[in-house]
């Protein structure tokens, strides 16, 4: 069973007819077809992240095939190229096999062919661009989604805890407020283990269409019913030697939750239509908001669901139990909108800091990023009365954050001027440091 990250294909041949038969096979077939008559066209539309292949016809006037491969290669020397040629020009086509081709199929033939060639280059595309990804988030933040990032003993325990179990053979149950980072711990669990290399798949269940949830998680066959007119492959098969991450999984319907428990328990699904069972090997990593226990003893969520999917439960951590994390988030936050907006980071003024310091954060990781991108748009200084309702000891640890920020920043960073102005021996002042998210050499200029 094909592992479907993408079934995205771009085609360019300048038979129309030719043309149109493969794009409606191709369809029937589940592939997403972009179609151009020139290469011309189809060079502007692709580009160095496009997660599908390409196959273009050999002759072309204009731009020829051998011509689209090398500036095809020019942009992504990886993106599979697949080259149909006619019996002539066989040593072409293998020439340009040697130039970087992924293949080539001679006309005429049987659309298998074709299908098979795709299906590897698919497969090998998404295996390439997932190395990508996992090449990029361990070059950022030592490797952690920035969620996940802090020194914060809450932060901290729940790392350690992903690495222990990243690579074994459980469902998973990940539970936390809204917007503290579930699905980030979802990600790392799956980037942990051996199952990196297949795909990810994120389902929010409290978005699916009334009337279409199963046909989008389990899929139908065509002809299934009414206005079925392809084949779907849902999203469950979809996360075939993958992870499937069902988020608000206590938004799914009662009746959509029988069969997903036979996903957990047989590991198959049975599509609308399908004459037999597909069996699957994937992963479940299940979301929630609220505490499923006690949503299964009011009856709102199936019992048996619930026991099948709290084999190891996780807990992610809300901003109040992490706030020395805060200022390290944020800083990663203001520095990533002020690039996506083309701007330079604006310097945290007193005003925002307090707003760090004492806001409830009630949004978590979410309403902090979008409290960044207001503060890079100049839409917050900061001076807006913040909701302090903290107890006592958050207070005081506050209150701790800014007189040795403030310490440092006097002292440009230099630790036996403020070991010096805080009368405290050098181990407690490190562990205060470390407890804050505070760095000397942040502040030394």
């Amino acid at each position: 069973m094909q592992s479907a990250a993408s079934r995205a294909v771009m085609l360019i041949e300048d038979d129309g007819d030719f043309r149109q038969a493969l794009v409606e096979r191709m369809t029937l077939e589940g592939y997403e077809v972009r179609a151009f008559a020139a290469a011309e066209p189809a060079l502007k539309a692709v580009a160095a992240d496009f997660d599908g292949a390409v196959v273009t016809d050999l002759r072309m006037p204009g731009l020829d095939g051998r011509q689209l491969l090398a500036r095809i290669q020019a942009l992504d020397p990886a993106l599979p190229v697949i080259m149909i040629t006619g019996h002539g020009d066989i040593a072409d086509a293998v020439a340009a096999m040697q130039s970087g081709a992924y293949d080539f199929v001679a006309k005429p033939f049987p659309f298998e062919r074709l299908r098979d060639s795709l299906n590897r280059a698919l497969e090998k595309r998404s295996l390439v661009l997932d190395n990508r990804r996992l090449t990029a988030l361990a070059a950022a933040d030592g490797g952690h989604e920035l969620p996940l990032a802090g020194a914060s003993p809450a932060i901290t325990a729940l790392r350690v805890t992903i690495a222990q179990i990243a690579d074994a053979k459980m469902d998973v149950l990940i539970e936390g407020e809204t917007g503290v980072g579930k699905e980030a711990v979802a990600r790392a669990l799956h980037n942990g283990g051996r199952r990196r290399v297949g795909p990810f798949v994120a389902v929010n269940c409290g978005a699916l269409p009334d009337g279409l949830i199963e046909s989008e998680l389990f899929g139908h066959e065509l002809g299934a019913f009414a206005g079925a007119m392809r084949r779907r492959v849902g999203h469950v098969e979809r996360a075939h030697n993958g992870s499937l991450f069902l988020d608000e999984v206590e938004s799914m319907p009662l009746a959509v939750q029988v069969k997903m428990l036979r996903v957990l328990e047989e590991r198959e699904i049975h599509p609308i239509g399908a004459n037999e069972p597909r069996v699957l090997d994937l992963r479940i990593l299940a979301s929630a908001k609220i505490d499923l226990g006690e949503a299964a003893r009011r009856g709102v969520f199936r019992e048996d669901l619930f026991y099948r999917l709290n084999v190891v439960r996780l807990r992610v951590p809300p901003l109040r139990e992490r706030r020395e994390d805060i200022p390290l988030l944020f800083a990663h936050f203001l520095r990533r909108a002020a690039d996506r907006q083309g701007l330079d980071a604006p310097e945290v003024d007193d005003g925002v800091r307090r707003r760090l310091l004492e806001e409830a954060w009630p949004g978590n990781i979410r309403e902090l990023a979008h409290f960044a991108e207001r503060v890079v748009l100049g839409l917050e200084d900061g001076r807006a009365e913040a909701t302090s309702d903290l107890s006592l000891p958050d207070r005081l640890h506050r209150f701790e954050g800014e007189l040795l920020r403030d310490a440092l920043e006097t002292h440009r960073g230099d630790i036996v001027a403020v070991l010096e102005e805080m009368r405290i021996p050098r181990k407690t002042l490190y562990d205060k440091l470390q407890r804050h998210g505070l760095k000397p050499a942040d502040f030394r200029r």
